[in-house]
Formats: structure tokens, C-alpha cells, sequence
């Protein structure tokens, strides 16, 4: 019989704990430049992966969009179109974990996307994405809330005549200035709350506000060089959504791999390495065992 004692469980344990913040270093735009190329670098070693997770992006983006026109909301496709950018930290989780062990020479195929979910943080990343969405729809909410104080119910029946409504008139210029306004606080918010915490959770076991607090000093500490990190990052999602949000597909893996790398410059590495996910052996089971083989984990393999 295999000896218990070499048994590996299918549990990431912490790497890391306490409530310290982990140090933070100064960075600045050699910083980005890495960033990005590393992350074009993994987009390249490993493009079926991000290509279906930002596919998957460009799909819900298109899903949503249609939605809008679907029920008559016209007036809430720029809001979706911006807002859903709120949330695309939470779902470049897998790409941060396929650039953690492409970094260290690990296998990276598709079955690694989702070991996250093992981690001993799992329920601060679902914490912090569950914050995000109500972000999101908070946004919705007063976005949908401005232009109804300024024009009111009144239906708009295309898109271009949103347009023409909001760049035809004084009111309508005023409301696009204090719409993108308002949008640029709720994007400040998302990005100071999640930019370094979404890959410091899947990284080092740490608590959800040790995250966040973490995310906050490397913004106060390297102000201009995050500011110019996000306007990449906007400017990037900008023109990756131009062609029916097909350049998503691209955009939005290579931003997720870059941001592993810029988090990666941002802070200083881990004391401990943390420890691979490794699934239970699976037992075969056989028809004289029945129903006893039903259950797993009932007897251990032979050597």
C-alpha cells in the first residue's frame, strides 16, 4: 500500500499569511514597457487560452449591447460599453494565473485556467468580484438616472439619434461632459480596488482588505505611473472594441497578462513560493465492488 504520508491533497495551502502589507516598490514607465512586452510574449506562447477567454469577453460585450437594443435601452449602450471594462479585472483571473506559471516554468495548458478556485483565498477573489458587478451596476443605475434628469422618459429610437440628441444641443453637451465625469469616478474606484488586488489574492494568502489596501498604496505611491498604466488600459479597450469589439479578443489577454507583470514590478516577491495544485489520484473502481465504489476516496491505490 502507497504510504499516506506522500499523499498530496488537492488543497493550495497559504503561502502566506497575516494582515502585513506586503512592500511595495517604486515603479515607473520602464515599469509599463516590461509589462507590456512580457504580456505580448505570453499572449503569444499560449493563444488559444487568451484568445477564448477574450472572445468570451468580445461575446459578453455583444450580448449585453444587444440586450440594450433588444429592450429599447438605447441610452444604456455607452453605459454597458464603459462599465463593463469595471469587471474585466475579475475575469482576466485565469490569464493571471497562466502568466504565474509560464513565469516559473510550469505547465500552462487550459486545465491551470481555473485553479483559483482552490485557492485558500477563493472567497475574497469572489468577494472583490461581487463588489466589482455591484460597481457596475451602481453605474447603470445613475447613468441611466443622469439622462433622464436631463432629457427625461423620452424614447430614443436609434443610436444615432442618441448621438445627434447629446452632440446636437448645449443640454446635451453638458450631460455627456458630467456623464463621462461621474464614469471617471466609478472608474478610479474599480481600478484603485482591484488593479494589484485580483493578482495579489491568487498570489499570496492574504485577507480581501490587505488586497485592496495593497492596491491603493502602490496607486498613492507611484500615482503617475499607474494614471499612465490606466489610460493604457482604457485606450487599449477603446480601440479593441472599435470593430464590433472584436479587437477584444486580442486587447483584453495581453492587458491581463501584462497587469501579472506589472503587479509582479509593483510589489516585492513573496517570502514563500506558493505551493502547486495538485489533484486527488483518481482510484479506479470496479463492478465486484459495487456500491462501495461509488465513493471516493475510500481505499487507496496499490503501488
Amino acid at each position: 500500500m502507497s504510504d499516506a504520508s506522500t499523499i498530496r491533497h488537492d488543497v493550495i495551502l497559504p503561502a502566506e499569511t497575516g494582515d502585513t502589507l506586503p512592500a511595495v516598490r517604486s515603479i515607473d514607465f520602464t515599469d509599463i514597457e516590461y509589462a507590456l512586452r512580457e504580456g505580448v510574449e505570453d499572449f503569444r506562447a499560449m493563444p488559444t487560452h487568451a484568445l477564448f477567454i477574450g472572445v468570451l469577453y468580445a461575446i459578453a460585450g455583444l450580448l449585453l449591447g444587444r440586450a440594450a437594443l433588444g429592450y429599447e435601452l438605447v441610452t444604456l449602450i455607452f453605459p454597458l460599453a464603459a462599465g463593463f471594462a469595471l469587471i474585466g479585472p475579475f475575469a482576466a483571473l485565469g490569464l493571471y494565473e497562466l502568466s504565474r506559471r509560464r513565469e516559473m516554468g510550469r505547465d500552462t495548458s487550459w486545465r491551470h485556467l481555473f485553479d483559483f478556485t482552490h485557492l485558500p483565498t477563493f472567497w475574497s477573489i469572489v468577494g472583490l468580484g461581487v463588489l466589482l458587478v455591484v460597481l457596475f451596476l451602481i453605474w447603470i443605475a445613475v447613468a441611466d438616472g443622469l439622462y433622464i434628469s436631463y432629457f427625461g422618459h423620452r424614447n430614443v429610437t436609434s443610436f444615432a439619434d442618441l448621438l445627434n440628441k447629446i452632440l446636437g444641443s448645449p443640454q446635451g453637451r453638458e450631460f455627456f461632459v458630467v456623464g463621462n465625469a461621474v464614469g471617471l469616478l466609478f472608474a478610479i474606484a474599480a481600478f484603485v480596488l482591484s488593479v494589484i488586488s485580483f493578482p495579489l489574492l491568487l498570489d499570496r494568502h492574504v485577507s480581501l482588505p490587505t488586497a485592496m489596501a495593497t492596491s491603493l498604496k502602490v496607486v498613492l505611491e507611484n500615482p503617475v505611473t499607474m494614471l499612465g498604466w490606466a489610460l493604457i488600459v482604457a485606450g487599449g479597450l477603446f480601440l479593441g472594441a472599435l470593430p464590433a469589439l472584436a479587437g477584444l479578443a486580442i486587447v483584453v489577454p495581453v492587458l491581463g497578462h501584462a497587469t501579472w507583470h506589472l503587479y509582479r514590478r509593483a510589489l516585492e516577491p513573496a517570502p514563500s513560493e506558493r505551493p502547486e495544485y495538485v489533484p486527488k489520484r483518481k482510484h479506479k473502481r470496479y463492478a465486484a465492488q459495487f456500491p462501495m465504489s461509488l465513493f471516493a476516496g475510500t481505499r487507496e491505490l496499490e503501488d
